[in-house]
């Protein structure tokens, strides 16, 4: 007998590529939803917060739509949420884009800037560093490769666990010009830098993995 599926929020807010993610979900066994409803993305098995464009455009979208309440009551309740792209980089505390810079969800500390490259942005396929232990990751080959668009990211990791009974995040990196953080894993909080809607085989295996933690 086989499981129910779990069922999943897509959460609208005005950017992302709401459709393709949700038939990306929807391939990988999920019940999905698009919507920016309160109670529905509150009491979803999962949430996923895609993101395109700029990072203070999202955040704006984000904040009429109460996402960010939804994000954060959520994860003080440890339930899981999932961004994706710019959906990742909000989670930041901040991003700076042409000299302005915006305030993020602030989950972790860090800024989003622009990729130290020779061509930005960076678009098109590449591998990934994936820690030992990672689940987001698992059943992947090391020479998985993963789907990137964009011209921003954060190039440092600074977040320091106090506690030893905690799990440290597990932090995934990728190079376009210099290093970068192309993945995240931090209890309930997960995200991806690039497109795993995008990203073919790897990218279902990817969010099968997720909704198998749900």
């Amino acid at each position: 007998m086989s499981s129910p599926s779990k069922r999943v929020v897509v959460f609208d807010y005005g950017f992302g590529n709401v459709r393709s993610a949700e038939r990306a979900l929807a391939r990988a066994g999920a019940e999905v939803e698009i919507t920016r409803d309160f109670d529905k993305a509150m009491n979803a098995e999962g949430l996923l917060v895609p993101g395109v464009g700029a990072f203070a455009a999202c955040m704006k979208g984000l904040k009429e739509a109460r996402g960010d309440w939804i994000v954060g009551r959520r994860l003080a309740g440890g339930r899981p949420v999932m961004g994706i792209c710019v959906g990742m980089q909000i989670l930041f505390a901040r991003g700076i884009e042409h000299g302005v810079e915006t305030e993020g969800l602030d989950e972790w500390p860090g800024s989003v800037e622009p990729l130290q490259a020779d061509i930005v942005p960076h678009m098109g396929w590449n591998t990934v560093e994936a820690p030992v232990g990672s689940q987001l990751f698992s059943g992947l080959d090391t020479d998985a490769r993963f789907y990137f668009v964009h011209s921003y990211a954060v190039h440092d990791w600074n977040l320091e666990v106090a506690n030893p009974a905690m799990r440290a995040p597990l932090v995934t990196w990728s190079t376009h010009g210099k290093p970068f953080v192309a993945a995240v894993e931090n209890g309930a909080l997960w995200a991806t830098q690039f497109h795993p809607e995008k990203s073919g085989d790897a990218g279902a295996q990817l969010l099968t993995n997720w909704i198998g933690t749900l």
